[in-house]
């Protein structure tokens, strides 16, 4: 999902992100949850999903769900 731009440090675990307006997030997030941004390797090609409009609302369509859990009473999909 990014790379996104990292807005400021708050403490030592908590950072704040930069995200666009369409993602529905709280900003910050726990340092655990970042990753240091590395370029594809060279001739690596990145196929993004066809983006699918339903009600005005952008989606992706899926093609296969690979596995299912839940997590905090909510079910969680591997796509």
């Amino acid at each position: 999902m990014g790379p996104y731009k990292i807005k400021r440090i708050i403490s030592t675990n908590e950072i704040e992100l930069e995200l666009p307006s369409t993602i529905k997030i709280h900003l910050v997030v726990n340092i655990s949850r970042v990753y240091i941004y590395r370029d594809q390797v060279e001739g690596q090609r990145k196929e993004w999903p066809l983006l699918v409009v339903i009600k005005e609302e952008e989606e992706y369509k899926v093609e296969k769900i690979l596995n299912k859990k839940k997590f905090r009473e909510k079910d969680r999909y591997l796509v």
